[in-house]
Parts: C-alpha cells; structure tokens; sequence
C-alpha cells in the first residue's frame, strides 16, 4: 500500500455534506467505529477535529469484499485505542454521500481532519496488515504536524442531554498548544497540573505524551529502525524505536523491546532503560491491560 502523504493545504472541502443532525450515532459494535449515512455526516466531520477519522466508502451489493475491507480498517481502528475514528459509509444506503464526493471506485478510503480530507482518496482493498503499516506510518505523520488527540470510546445510546465529548477542561489549553504544534507549550501547560496536584494521574498521563512527541519529532521511522537494528546494544536507538512504537499503537512491541534491553544491561543503563519503560506505561495508562503486562514483564526482567 503506498503511502499516501499528509497535506492539509488544498484538502478538499466537504462541509457542503454537512447538516443539522441528531447527536446519536449508528455504531458497529466497535467503541470506535460508527457507521456513517446522511444523517450523522454531520456528527462524524466534527469528530475529526478532535482527532483523525478514517471513511471507508463499500457496497455490500456490488463489491461484496469491499465490505471486508471495511470491517478491516474498523478492526485496525480499533486497535489505536482512540488514535483514529473508523467511519463506514455503505453506499447502497447512504448513496448522497457517495455521490457528493464523487465516489466512482469500490472500496475507497479517506483520512480526514478538521473535516477535511488529509490525503488523497485511497482505492482498492490491501491486506489487513498492509492496513497496520499505513495506519502506522500515517499516524506518526499526523503527530509530527501536531494532530494528537482521541476520540472518546462510542457505543450505540444516545449522548445524554448535557454531554459533550471532547477534551477535559483542564487539559483545554495544553491541547490547543499540540493542535498547534507547539508542543513546548503543551509540555508546560501539564507540567503546571502536574506540578499542581502529584496525583492527577490524567495529566501526568499528558505530560509523558506530550514529552514523547518532542521526542520523536522530526524522526524517521524507517531510518530509526533500521538503527536499531543496526546497533542491537544502542540504548538511545532502541528507546527511539520504542518511542515510536507507542505512538503508532504497537505498545506490546515497544514494551517487548524494552524489557529485552532491561534483561541485557545492568547499572546506570539499565536504570535509563527502567525509567523510560515506565515514562511510556505513563502514556498508556496505568490501568491498561497492557501496561498491567509490562510491569509483570518488567518486574520479572528487574528480579
């Protein structure tokens, strides 16, 4: 699957699709994946402001794989843990969206931002694991130009009179600044919070974030990758590829990676090792299953 690059300049507009609509969304089973027709259009474009969401367009009639595709990209989705929002449009029952768009191939896919498309249109249906390398690689595009929020998990109730999914206000200001790319500022603004109350877990949780994107900023993937493979032994190559790992979803191997490096250094390096391990379960969460994985993993490799 060819990469497709990451413009917001000269994207194209869709708000002309936009229209008053019930706040309830048509979810597929996945807390983030919705299924998308005339009358929640409007409901997805505003999620894409909080952070990327991902429209595959498939007919169940006329191209029944293109319906597999779609489940895949849903399946991938989910698998990023908010990073991105799957939007599944089934053009034999939402045809005005198709056609607005001008949808003339089967299955097609969209990234959009600020309700705008971010790439051009991606046809055809790769591999479910061609899919994770795309989503991967578009992810750490999309944080190195400042796009690092998440989409809140969605299920098939309506929003209770009163809700409203976005951003803690807390947090408003330090994701302001990383929506505008200055991540520097971001990094300030949770340090405050953190700073304020030890115990704010939330904030401590994006600081660690908002300092991992600082780190990783301007790195490229594939040449991090292959210095690490490169230099086995190579403390900051390896914690460069966890890094980014953790930004592209793959949390296990970056954890993986870094627990492997804990068992083969002692001393000062095995401390700087421990310490970043424990900077990126911060970025995790401490609750998630997987970060509850890693301790074991790395309470075994300390021990």
């Amino acid at each position: 699957m060819t990469q497709q690059p990451f413009s917001r300049p000269g994207a194209v507009d869709l708000s002309a699709l936009s229209r008053p609509a019930p706040a309830a969304s048509g979810a597929t089973g996945g807390a983030y994946t919705v299924s998308v027709d005339e009358q929640n259009f409007q409901e997805v474009l505003e999620a894409s402001v909080t952070a990327p969401v991902v429209l595959v367009f498939f007919s169940p009639s006329r191209a029944p794989e293109s319906s597999t595709f779609a489940q895949d990209v849903a399946s991938v989705a989910e698998e990023y843990d908010g990073r991105f929002l799957a939007g599944l449009v089934d053009i034999d029952a939402s045809p005005q969206i198709a056609q607005a768009l001008q949808v003339q191939q089967i299955p097609l896919m969209y990234v959009l931002v600020d309700g705008r498309p971010v790439t051009q249109p991606i046809p055809g249906a790769p591999p479910i694991d061609e899919l994770r390398t795309f989503f991967n690689q578009l992810g750490q595009q999309l944080t190195a130009q400042g796009v690092a929020g998440r989409h809140k998990p969605r299920s098939g109730a309506p929003v209770a009179e009163g809700e409203e999914a976005g951003v803690d206000p807390r947090f408003v200001a330090a994701e302001d600044a990383l929506a505008a790319g200055d991540v520097d500022a971001a990094i300030a603004e949770y340090a405050k919070l953190v700073e304020a109350n030890p115990a704010d877990s939330e904030a401590g949780a994006g600081l660690a974030r908002a300092e991992l994107i600082k780190r990783t900023q301007g790195v490229d993937l594939n040449e991090a990758r292959a210095a690490a493979a490169a230099s086995p032994d190579d403390l900051e190559a390896q914690l460069v590829v966890a890094d980014l790992d953790v930004l592209g979803g793959h949390v296990e191997d970056a954890f993986a990676r870094l627990v492997e490096l804990i068992r083969r250094t002692r001393d000062a390096e095995r401390n700087t090792v421990r310490e970043h391990l424990i900077r990126l379960f911060a970025v995790v969460g401490n609750d998630d299953p997987r970060v509850l994985a890693g301790r074991q993993a790395l309470a075994s490799a300390l021990f």
